[in-house]
């Protein structure tokens, strides 16, 4: 099948509905409390997009939007288990690929104004430093250090490594090998921190 703008993947399921334990014990989760916490964002490639060389083949892993699978998601007409992922390369917001992993060499590659940042632990700010705090107002990350290049972020100056600061609420999470990373569009970053060299 030749699609223009879309990618295909085929999906088992469109939920995480089981763990292991260490012993190797399957356990069935059932998701309907928490649908968005459980949902499917990877899938083998079937199809990519003809119109555009986004450089991704069958058989690669696509990482994507969770509303591909929200909502009974957006099925391949016909198919109980291909599903339609929208790629636009001119506007992230419309664009449901976020990064794929080549087969052939396993490395990690954002789509299209996709930037996958890690971590940065921030300390927690401190009102006083006479007083103990028993508990700590929950902060929301603003800041994250790039973890893959692309073109569209080397245009921009920024190199992997980089800590980078990004509009608030702005901290989406996907998972990739096993990984958290916040997903954040090339747009939303707004600085990059300088390193302080102590002379």
């Amino acid at each position: 099948m030749k699609t223009l703008d879309l990618f295909i993947v085929e999906l088992e399921s469109q939920t995480n509905d089981t763990i292991k334990t260490e012993d190797g014990l399957e356990l069935y989760i059932d998701t309907k409390f928490n649908e968005f916490e459980h949902r499917v964002t990877e899938g083998p490639v079937v199809t990519a997009p003809s119109k555009y060389d986004t450089k991704v083949v069958p058989g690669d892993t696509l990482y994507f939007h969770h509303l591909v699978v929200l909502n009974e998601g957006q099925v391949l007409t016909g198919s109980d288990n291909h599903y339609l992922v929208r790629y636009d390369p001119h506007h992230t917001i419309n664009n449901q690929a976020i990064a794929y992993k080549s087969k052939e060499t396993g490395k990690i590659h954002p789509l299209a104004g996709w930037t996958l940042l890690e971590s940065v632990e921030e300390p927690p700010e401190v009102e006083s430093e006479s007083l103990e705090l028993v508990e700590l107002e929950t902060v929301l990350p603003t800041k994250g250090r790039v973890a893959f290049s692309a073109p569209w972020i080397e245009s921009e100056g920024i190199k992997v490594n980089d800590v980078v600061g990004f509009k608030k609420n702005r901290d989406y999470r996907i998972t990739i090998c096993g990984t958290e990373y916040y997903r954040t569009r090339l747009e939303d970053l707004l600085y990059v921190e300088e390193e302080v060299h102590n002379d």
